[in-house]
């Protein structure tokens, strides 16, 4: 049978007013979704999956609103989209356990550590210089800190969770600090470790490495390739090149699936053991 589709003139409406965020048009808009049912929910489902994040959080809201909303599904989706964008694949990870994930207040409390950055921050200042206030922020005035004591703590991964317990792994408070430093306009990349997870700075002629589980600590390459020969791991020169968004959301699954190993939970493992199959699938089909 034929999904039914709305109209390009309504769906054109419906578009130019779905971020307006006034009581009067959210109820007019709640209304009609509610009367155009399953157009309305494909509509909302295509837009939520959409490249314009904003207007793809205002779609799940209303999707939310209206029970519509599969938080699952819509991981998946994103997964087989190929739009790999780290804040929003970050949040949808975070919603497949906390449907009610207040999204805006994660966005928000991002917002908040980029504008005190860009207090301290005097122009104009180098990329080195940038992470020293980035760390400054986060991890001596907020308290960001690796969780050592309870590392397998699946709370640890999730974003949201991070954001409010201040605490985390090293990829999750990797992301953290990936976002604050998108904010300020600062080009900074994840860099998958063996083992570890750093965030890499390429702007200057020699690259360095912030070491997020470590209070921001700088490290070479050098320093990089000790560590790893100091793990009995023979360094490679990709090991410390950036690791695409893809591979940083699937290996945030990977590690849930330990995590909630660790803990007992076989359902949920399940679940992030078939995210990573997906990611893989998907790779595989669409290798570029």
């Amino acid at each position: 049978m034929e999904t039914e589709r709305l109209s390009d003139g309504l769906r054109d409406a419906l578009l130019s007013l779905l971020d307006d965020t006034s009581l009067p048009v959210r109820k007019a808009l709640l209304a009609r979704f509610t009367q155009q049912g399953s157009a309305a929910v494909h509509f909302l489902q295509e837009v939520a999956r959409d490249s314009n994040r904003v207007l793809a959080w205002h779609a799940r809201w209303f999707l939310d609103e209206l029970k519509f909303s599969d938080p699952v599904a819509e991981f998946r989706g994103f997964i087989r989209s190929l739009n790999y964008e780290l804040e929003t694949g970050a949040l949808l990870l975070s919603r497949t356990v906390s449907p009610e994930l207040d999204v805006a207040a994660c966005c928000e409390a991002l917002d908040t550590l980029a504008r005190r950055c860009r207090e301290l921050i005097v122009e104009p200042s180098t990329a080195r210089e940038k992470c020293r206030v980035i760390n400054r922020v986060l991890f001596h005035e907020g308290g960001f800190h690796g969780n050592v004591e309870n590392y397998t703590d699946p709370q640890n991964s999730f974003l949201d969770r991070v954001l409010l317990r201040r605490t985390g792994i090293p990829i999750s408070l990797s992301i953290v600090y990936l976002l604050v430093a998108q904010r300020i306009s600062l080009d900074l990349e994840p860099v998958g470790l063996p083992g570890h997870f750093v965030v890499g700075c390429y702007l200057d002629e020699t690259p360095f490495f912030i070491d997020t589980f470590d209070g921001g600590v700088f490290r070479s390459a050098d320093d990089i390739f000790s560590a790893l020969r100091a793990n009995s791991i023979v360094p490679k020169t990709t090991d410390i090149a950036p690791t695409p968004v893809r591979e940083v959301l699937c290996r945030s699954c990977r590690n849930l699936v330990n995590h909630y190993h660790a803990v007992g939970d076989e359902v949920r493992c399940r679940m992030f053991a078939s995210f990573v199959e997906e990611f893989e699938s998907t790779y595989e089909r669409h290798p570029t």
